[in-house]
């Protein structure tokens, strides 16, 4: 079963026509077998290699376990606001301590750790842009990086806090970046495998199409990258 966050039913996107919508305020509904979170960051939706990617890599996870469920965070239409004074004040104010005010703009953040501790499985759709990832899954790292909830620092080091996940990121680009002369202009991997491993999270597996920009990979970049990836039950 899939769930789309969206704002409304009607506003289920072509890209997701087989996912079901839920309003951000509805919670998933009871999950069996294994919890399924993806986040998309391309806004290219049906054109996109990373979109195309990860949901190849749930198909093969739900195959794997049949009648696990998908929650979809599309931050292309349901963005993260990037990081201002309210923000960082509400994160560093006690829940109990927050006023209206601070308990709104602590919100979003709330919202997207919850649907992370609620996975068992995080598939992350990461587009390769101008070497990095794209602004919207930068804002989306910047709500679930909270100290004394994600993370905490500890006599002996930081410490993560959210542990036991698997994660998948569905990278796309349209260089080759894994190896070669441009392997050093790739800030996706390193980066996220950094910061999700800095949380707790430290399976990782990066699964790339590439090449897309290439006539003679192009075609199977995507199907290449999925024959890559084995899912263990």
């Amino acid at each position: 079963m899939y769930v789309h966050l969206c704002a409304s039913y009607a506003q289920r996107p072509q890209h997701l026509a087989n996912i079901t919508c839920i309003s951000p305020a509805t919670r998933p509904l009871p999950f069996s077998l294994v919890n399924i979170l993806s986040i998309i960051s391309s806004p290219r939706k049906g054109a996109s290699a990373s979109i195309q990617l990860a949901n190849g890599i749930i198909d093969k996870l739900q195959a794997a376990h049949p009648g696990s469920n998908v929650v979809v965070h599309d931050l292309a239409t349901h963005p993260f606001p990037h990081l201002e004074e309210a923000k960082l004040q509400s994160f560093f104010t006690p829940a109990e301590a927050r006023t209206p005010e601070q308990q709104e703009a602590a919100k979003h953040s709330d919202d997207a750790i919850q649907e992370i501790k609620d996975a068992d499985v995080i598939v992350i759709g990461a587009p390769l842009y101008n070497f990095g990832i794209p602004s919207t899954l930068k804002a989306w790292v910047d709500h679930i990086a909270r100290a004394g909830i994600t993370f905490r620092y500890t006599a002996t080091g930081p410490e993560g806090l959210i542990t036991g996940k698997k994660v998948y990121v569905a990278m796309s680009s349209g260089g080759i970046y894994s190896e070669g002369p441009s392997a050093g202009y790739d800030f996706v991997a390193p980066y996220l495998k950094a910061v999700l491993g800095f949380l707790g999270m430290t399976d990782v597996t990066v699964v790339r199409a590439e090449g897309l920009a290439i006539p003679d990979l192009q075609a199977t970049a995507v199907q290449k990258g999925l024959d890559s990836v084995t899912i263990t039950a």
